[in-house]
């Protein structure tokens, strides 16, 4: 079954970051992606996230507000497994 795809917003691009809104509704999903920058990662909403990777799925709870940090190279598809939209800011560091 195909996913429908995360909306994401590019609010800033510049030599030192790049900040990404991202848009997901329930079921939808980034796609596969590797990380090209260090990241933090600001939950604009509460939601859980399944996290696809090469070494299995995790589930990740998100809380509005409360910010987390992943690196460079990190490999994964994200997926909202939420009843509900999920909104996070992602911040990448160049």
């Amino acid at each position: 079954m195909k996913r429908p795809q995360a909306v994401p917003t590019q609010q800033v691009s510049n030599e030192r970051v790049i900040v990404t809104e991202w848009r997901f509704a329930s079921g939808a999903e980034t796609g596969w992606h590797v990380h090209g920058h260090d990241y933090v990662v600001v939950p604009q909403t509460d939601g859980q996230l399944l996290l696809e990777t090469t070494q299995g799925n995790r589930e990740s709870q998100l809380r509005a507000g409360q910010s987390y940090a992943g690196l460079k190279g990190v490999e994964h598809n994200v997926v909202n497994a939420s009843d509900h939209e999920v909104v996070f800011v992602e911040v990448e560091i160049r």
